[in-house]
């Protein structure tokens, strides 16, 4: 039994060491591209279905269908040290992209896909954006994860394949992330370089045992980056716009269509270039202190913030209700 607590707890660790060194190396690699998920990509269809956009208890971001989709079963199991996805899961998954399209066609227009060997069940989705000499990548991916609360079993999965389910609730996550160069050409890359605006964010450890765990100052600064940018007393938890990730500052929209994403980058790069000289003592102050709004540091540099960045977020609020199971959701609402 010790022995197979130990094989377990060297295999996660083994993963998530992957994974870390993908993330905060500074490098987003682009694996097997896939020409018919491409095609399927550039394919004009109608104007797909209604959605609203919300937040779970869990601070996911999903979009509600008015018309439910079908995720088909995938593998469930996948060699992180292979970067080809199967035969089998490429099939799998120009169904899904199928049917995305025909429900959700502006968000998923002008983009191309990017297989992560490390998340087989999220698949990913890129476009590149160049403002002035820097560039940016919108970056989506696609929660397909079966949840059991959520989805509707329509063929019961195994030990080896998800089920195939029904759903109205899309989970995503996006971002746009600034680079500072790539391999390949700008319409077909082979890896992407972070421009990395953070340094290390891991502080220390706490627990014992098989409990010990992490301590990383990304939420502190996720939370320092928003609340300088949106107007004072703004709530809109648990919409973070500006994050830490990637170790750079990232923006998340909310509105995911071809249009809005390109309007999303000047605002990032104002952004970026407001914070960029004060970052190391932001994360000096974050390494000795957890965020408050109290800190000098933030009273300081949120009295520089130009009018018109905290002035873009006024339209926007969340509805807080409960769900169908008496959870808590946030809708996000935007007034014209």
């Amino acid at each position: 039994m010790r022995l197979c607590r130990e094989v377990a707890s060297r295999l996660v660790y083994e993963y998530f060491l992957v994974v870390e060194k993908v993330q905060t190396h500074g490098l987003i690699r682009i694996h097997a591209r896939d020409e018919k998920i491409d095609a399927l990509l550039r394919e004009e269809q109608g104007e797909g279905v209604a959605y609203t956009r919300h937040f779970n208890q869990s601070e996911d971001f999903f979009l509600k269908l008015a018309e439910p989709l079908e995720v088909p079963s995938f593998s469930i199991h996948h060699d992180i040290r292979r970067s080809d996805p199967s035969p089998q899961y490429l099939i799998t998954l120009r169904e899904l992209v199928g049917r995305l399209k025909r429900l959700i066609p502006d968000i998923l227009r002008d983009v191309q896909y990017l297989f992560d060997p490390a998340e087989v069940l999220r698949p990913a989705f890129f476009r590149l954006f160049r403002l002035n000499d820097q560039l940016y990548l919108f970056h989506l991916k696609i929660d397909l994860v079966f949840r059991p609360q959520q989805h509707e079993v329509i063929t019961r999965g195994t030990n080896d394949t998800t089920p195939v389910y029904r759903t109205d609730q899309l989970i995503i996550d996006a971002n746009v992330i600034p680079l500072r160069g790539l391999e390949g050409a700008e319409h077909n890359p082979t890896v992407l370089f972070v421009e990395e605006l953070i340094s290390e964010t891991w502080i220390g450890e706490t627990g014992r045992g098989y409990f010990v765990q992490g301590i990383w100052i990304d939420s502190d600064l996720t939370k320092f980056f928003t609340k300088l940018m949106i107007p004072r007393g703004k709530r809109l938890y648990p919409y973070f716009p500006f994050n830490s990730k990637f170790r750079t500052v990232c923006l998340a929209p909310l509105d995911l269509e071809a249009g809005a994403r390109r309007r999303a980058i000047p605002f990032l790069h104002r952004a970026r270039d407001f914070l960029k000289p004060h970052l190391e003592i932001i994360q000096q102050v974050l390494r000795e202190k957890e965020f408050s709004e109290e800190l000098p540091l933030f009273q300081e540099l949120k009295e520089r913030v130009p009018p018109e960045m905290e002035k873009f977020w006024e339209p926007l609020s969340m509805k807080v209700y409960l769900n169908e199971e008496d959870m808590k959701e946030f809708q996000v609402v935007l007034q014209e």
